[in-house]
């Protein structure tokens, strides 16, 4: 275990060293995006009953933001390791690939989880939310960072270079964390729109993480639970056959 060990240490080390970027930065970012929401929307929109708007927006926003950090930090880490050479140094040592897979995904969850955190607590200045259901807000948050973890080391053995990196980040993660009832309930929505979200994987994180807090939700927590979990296994298996086939690693 001394080399999954070593590869977890580097890879928490990597973003700690530059958590002004990493962790303050996407805080500061749900921070502006909670006082613009919430300024033009608190009296306006009550998606609950008896939940504030402002209230509201704080679980989706710390979820997006742990999602996607959790991305960020496996994708970035092995685009770079790929562009400039020393991916090598990881690839030599006798490292199985469940460990090589664990060692980026739990990196990418603890990142994650810091920048969720961070945004509760910096959110709770300005709006008041009950305290939550810890089992079930740890249960989609460790799920959640998982599952954009293992997609973001897909996308990073995937990619040749950054701006395919950004591109898979502009394209697929960011409309998929937007359109997720972030800011809004899909009740809301026409009932068209209201079966595309359905697809939407991250619909079901931040529904379930939200129902942690007020207990309600769009759908049934157990549903997303499941949902949730599913989606995970197969992001694993799929990450952990790439990475046991060398796909565009050991060329």
């Amino acid at each position: 275990m001394i080399g999954f060990r070593t590869l977890l240490y580097k890879e928490l080390l990597r973003f700690w060293k530059v958590s002004f970027q990493t962790i303050a930065a996407p805080v500061l970012t749900a921070l502006l995006y909670m006082l613009v929401f919430s300024h033009v929307l608190e009296s306006r929109v009550e998606v609950f009953p008896g939940v504030s708007y402002g209230a509201f927006l704080i679980p989706g926003l710390a979820m997006m933001s742990l999602l996607q950090n959790a991305f960020a930090n496996t994708s970035s880490s092995l685009v770079q390791s790929k562009v400039t050479g020393n991916i090598v140094f990881i690839l030599l040592p006798p490292l199985s690939h469940a460990e090589f897979y664990w060692a980026y995904v739990i990196a990418a969850m603890v990142r994650g989880m810091l920048v969720g955190a961070g945004v509760f607590l910096v959110t709770l200045v300005t709006v008041s939310v009950p305290f939550p259901n810890l089992l079930w807000a740890l249960a989609f948050a460790m799920l959640g960072g998982g599952i954009l973890g293992a997609l973001g080391l897909i996308a990073g053995i995937w990619a040749d270079k950054f701006d395919q990196m950004a591109a898979f980040q502009n394209f697929v993660v960011m409309p998929l964390t937007f359109l997720s009832g972030v800011f809004y309930s899909i009740h809301t929505l026409p009932p068209f729109w209201q079966a595309v979200s359905h697809l939407n994987p991250i619909f079901y994180m931040i529904d379930g993480f939200r129902y942690a807090f007020f207990g309600a939700s769009d759908r049934s927590p157990w549903m997303s639970l499941a949902i949730v979990t599913g989606c995970f296994t197969a992001l694993s298996f799929a990450s952990l056959q790439m990475i046991r086939r060398g796909y565009k690693l050991r060329h």
